[in-house]
């Protein structure tokens, strides 16, 4: 177990040390931007269905098979992102304009803290399943973070944050992966069934982040060009963590 929780601590510093990925961006043009986010985007999106199905769901069925309760913990996973998106607003800062602006840093630090919880109890818990899972699974959250953390960054210090704030904010905020991590580590051993329920529902998870909050990020690109540019990123997604099986 001390060879996991090795492994638990790093992966997790890794995805945390993601926060300081904004300011790296902030100084490119809007246009620009947003055409280096819609690629991260497509990226991260087929890593995350990639992580999904053949990483997180494999795993499972290969050790505990596929049941009703399964599709129960599956379907817990997409409605706990659905319930944390809509009433925690975790991912509003696609929707700046429905929080007043004094309030949006402080609405995304919440969101985000209970998103990066989320994301170290699913870390954790894919890396006692075993350590090629959770490399896999690392991988997925990784890239999903990066464009998260750049569009977070631009809201805090559109929303009254200087820079040096903002990052030192983001940066608090997304150490509460450990948090998440520690109540994994912690319950590992004394509730065998956690790694068991908690692995579909983060299968869950990421279908619903990758299917409702990423692709409609770039599914609706009109130029030709951009549209490929997407589809080459979002299949290169997907043949990472194809490699990486």
């Amino acid at each position: 177990m001390t060879h996991e929780i090795a492994y638990i601590l790093g992966s997790v510093a890794l995805v945390s040390s993601l926060a300081l990925v904004g300011v790296l961006f902030f100084s490119l043009r809007e246009e620009r931007l947003q055409t280096v986010l819609t690629y991260l985007v497509s990226f991260a999106a087929g890593t995350l269905f990639g992580g999904t199905f053949l990483h997180l769901l494999p795993e499972h069925v290969a050790e505990y098979g596929f049941d009703t309760t399964t599709g129960v913990h599956l379907l817990s996973g997409i409605f706990l992102a659905f319930v944390v998106e809509r009433f925690i607003f975790w991912h509003h800062h696609h929707r700046p304009h429905e929080v007043p602006v004094s309030e949006l840093p402080y609405m995304i630090l919440l969101g985000d803290s209970v998103h990066n919880a989320i994301d170290g109890m699913i870390i954790a818990a894919s890396y006692f399943v075993s350590i090629p899972l959770g490399i896999a699974t690392t991988v997925a959250v990784a890239a999903h973070e990066i464009p998260q953390e750049i569009g977070d960054f631009g809201v805090l210090v559109y929303g009254g944050f200087s820079r040096t704030k903002a990052i030192a904010y983001n940066f608090v905020s997304a150490l509460t992966a450990f948090l998440g991590a520690a109540f994994v580590i912690m319950l590992a051993d004394s509730v065998t069934s956690l790694i068991q329920i908690l692995i579909p529902i983060a299968a869950g998870n990421f279908v619903y982040i990758a299917g409702s909050d990423l692709i409609p990020e770039f599914k609706d690109e009109s130029d030709p060009r951009r549209a490929t540019a997407q589809l080459v990123a979002f299949v290169l997604g997907i043949a990472l963590l194809y490699v990486l099986a």
